[in-house]
């Protein structure tokens, strides 16, 4: 009962074939495809130009480099 038959699967391809033409549907294909090979291009390019990232002591920034540097409160207070 939970699967499709043969019958079944035919019956939903005349409907889409209807719905949609026989001319849209390798069009669509198409640019399916070529979504795929775009998508594909821009991971192997951001593999590529992925830099190493940068030691602790170089992400300081301009601002945070002009402000001095906080100390914690460790004195107990009683």
């Amino acid at each position: 009962m939970g699967s499709m038959s043969i019958g079944h699967w035919l019956i939903v391809l005349i409907i889409v074939l209807l719905l949609f033409g026989a001319n849209k549907i390798p069009k669509l294909m198409g640019d399916m495809a070529k979504g795929v090979k775009a998508f594909k291009h821009g991971l192997k390019e951001e593999d590529e130009q992925a830099p190493s990232p940068a030691p602790a002591a170089a992400r300081v920034t301009e601002g945070e480099a002009a402000k001095p540097a906080q100390q914690p409160d460790t004195a107990v207070k009683s």
